[in-house]
């Protein structure tokens, strides 16, 4: 099965995965790569690790003639920005990833309010499928646009869907903690991403008002069906690439250890992206560093009666390209791990 894709947005972070995980499968083709800034260079002269595939120019944004053709386009450009392209690229014929937030949330006034731009492409919001294999393979099989969902978001909800049935946590209790590495912020110049800026270093950044909080909260409502509120705060860790999330929640009647352990290894027994550890193993951002894993952990305390819940992803593999060639392969039909099955990890 001969499969040829596009990737809008390129020379940033995540569109530099893409190539890198799409150029390890001999049936797929690039056949055209797009960045404003290094429009007419060679993705090697970019991203030099990519030099195996030196005749990879890119083309300007906005020449959309590169897309007659494609099975797929992965959209990897700026929130707001993409909302513009991607009705272009559905007339066109291509199935759409797209990798932004613009077509994340259900409600165009909830866009509006976060992200502060009126959405322009709101007919398109109800048939844009959440792209969370996981939790949404079947409408995900089906679809011709997926909304791939943000990092923090993967690792929260991947962390908390098994909970989130049958009344076992108090929803008014979440309480979420999440630590990010740099490249989250993508790759333009940013003075709080500088290396003398975040070397030697931790804080928090966003303590309240987060733009993935929305997104958070509905996820999880939509799968208690139950508005639902978070306590969300983010933290700048000092390394370039990974996510660890720590959920602190407050249970609902007396389990044990063995059975919030078997809750959570049912729960994902078939997936083979999400890894439950065994008691007594935490997760680790250098664990799942350049792999498409999700590594979950859940802990309870006897002390307080809380219960912990620990995930780690690669914000740049599972939190976005490589969930996204995930997506790509349920839309298409291909087996779920082509691409990005036993992926080397980075050292």
């Amino acid at each position: 099965m001969s499969i040829t894709v596009g990737i809008q947005g390129a020379s940033g972070y995540t569109g530099g995965e893409l190539v890198r995980l799409l150029a390890r499968d001999p049936d797929i083709s690039i056949k055209f790569v797009t960045s404003q800034r290094f429009a007419g260079q060679p993705m090697s002269a970019i991203f030099p690790h990519l030099i195996n595939d030196p005749e990879l120019v890119c083309t300007p944004l906005n020449d959309l003639s590169v897309v007659e053709g494609c099975d797929v386009v992965f959209c990897a450009l700026p929130h707001v920005t993409s909302m513009g392209v991607v009705p272009e690229l559905l007339k066109r014929g291509a199935k759409v990833v797209d990798l932004s937030a613009d077509f994340r949330l259900d409600d165009a006034d909830i866009y509006n309010e976060w992200y502060g731009e009126a959405h322009k492409a709101p007919e398109l919001l109800s048939e844009a499928v959440y792209g969370l294999p996981e939790l949404y393979r079947s409408n995900i099989k089906k679809a011709r646009l997926v909304a791939n969902p943000g990092c923090y978001p993967t690792s929260i909800l991947l962390a908390l869907a098994p909970l989130m049935q049958d009344n076992l946590i108090e929803l008014d209790s979440l309480v979420i903690d999440s630590k990010s590495g740099t490249s989250g912020a993508g790759r333009s110049l940013n003075q709080g991403s500088l290396f003398s800026e975040v070397s030697e270093g931790f804080r928090s950044y966003k303590a309240v008002g987060h733009r993935h909080t929305p997104e958070i909260e509905q996820g999880l409502s939509q799968l208690c069906g139950k508005k639902v509120f978070v306590r969300f705060s983010p933290h700048l860790l000092p390394q370039s690439r990974g996510i660890l999330t720590t959920c602190h929640l407050r249970p609902v009647g007396k389990k044990s250890a063995k059975e919030w352990q078997e809750l959570y290894t049912n729960f994902y027994a078939n997936e083979q992206f999400v890894r439950v550890l065994e008691p007594g193993n935490l997760p680790g951002t250098n664990y799942v560093r350049g792999s498409n894993y999700c590594h979950l952990s859940v802990v309870p305390d006897p002390r307080t009666g809380w219960l912990v819940v620990v995930s780690t992803i690669d914000n740049l593999v599972k939190g976005a390209a490589g969930q996204a060639v995930q997506n790509m392969n349920i839309m298409l039909g291909r087996n779920e791990d082509a691409a990005i099955g036993q992926l080397p990890l980075f050292p």
